[in-house]
C-alpha cells in the first residue's frame, strides 16, 4: 500500500504541483505514461482495445474551491451526483463536464462551459493551472482531466435535467491512499479493475476514482 502524503492541501500547494507535475508533450496523447497510472494501469488490455477505436472527446473539471477562508485552511473538490435521467453515467458521482463541441476553443473551454451549465460556477471564479493525460472510458470518450482552482465567493445553481446534487470532498481525503479500495467485476467476459472511493454516503467509482486516483499518483504520491 503506498504511503500517504505528507503533504499540505490548500489550493497554493495544488496549483503548484499542477502547473509543475508533468511536461506538456505528456498531453498530446496516449503513450507509456498515459498507461502508467490509475485504473489505466489495471486494465492495460482494455485500454489498449479503446485506444484503436473513434472515442468522442469530453473534458471535465477538477475543480478544487480555496479554503483561504476555511477554519482548517482545507481545499475542497467539487463533485456532482449526475441525474438518473441521462443516457450515460447516469446516478454517478461525477465531476462537472461533458463532450468538447465544435465551438470550444480548447478542452478547458469545454470544461468550463459545462460547469457553468450544470451547476452554474462562473468561470470568472475559474484559474485553470493544468492537465492530466487523457481518460479513455469505455463508454466512448477520451476524457481531458482539466485542473482548476477555484476562488472563494462563488454561487452554485444546479441544472436538475442534468445533476441532482453538487457536494464538497476535502482535497486531503481524496488524496489520501488509504480511501482507495480495489474492486473488480467481470465485464465483456474479462475481469475488469476499478476503484472505489467511498465517502459520507457517496459512492465514487468507475471514471470519477479512476481520474482521482490518477490525480493522486501524478501529483501527490
Amino acid at each position: 500500500m503506498s504511503a500517504p502524503c505528507t503533504c499540505r492541501f490548500d489550493a497554493a500547494d495544488f496549483r503548484r504541483r499542477a502547473k509543475d507535475h508533468h511536461p506538456a508533450s505528456e498531453i498530446a496523447g496516449p503513450g507509456p505514461a498515459f498507461l502508467a497510472h490509475g485504473d489505466h494501469a489495471l486494465n492495460r488490455p482494455l485500454v489498449r482495445s479503446l485506444m484503436s477505436r473513434s472515442l468522442r472527446d469530453a473534458a471535465v473539471l477538477i475543480a478544487v474551491v480555496d479554503g483561504a477562508d476555511d477554519a482548517e485552511g482545507g481545499a475542497k473538490v467539487l463533485l456532482t451526483r449526475r441525474t438518473i435521467k441521462l443516457r450515460k453515467h447516469s446516478g454517478q458521482v461525477a465531476f462537472p463536464g461533458g463532450s468538447i463541441d465544435p465551438e470550444d476553443a480548447s478542452a478547458a473551454h469545454a470544461a468550463l462551459r459545462e460547469a457553468q451549465e450544470e451547476i452554474g460556477l462562473d468561470p470568472a471564479h475559474v484559474e485553470i493551472v493544468g492537465e492530466l493525460p487523457h481518460y479513455l472510458a469505455a463508454s466512448g470518450f477520451s476524457i481531458t482531466p482539466v485542473l482548476a482552482v477555484v476562488r472563494p465567493g462563488f454561487s452554485l445553481v444546479v441544472n436538475p435535467h442534468e445533476v441532482d446534487e453538487v457536494f464538497e470532498v476535502p482535497l486531503s481525503f481524496l488524496m489520501n491512499p488509504d480511501n482507495h479500495r480495489r474492486e473488480s467485476r467481470v465485464w465483456e467476459g474479462a475481469e475488469r479493475h476499478y476503484y472505489v472511493i467511498p465517502y459520507s454516503r457517496h459512492h465514487i467509482w468507475g471514471v470519477t476514482a479512476g481520474i482521482i486516483r490518477t490525480l493522486y499518483e501524478r501529483l501527490y504520491s
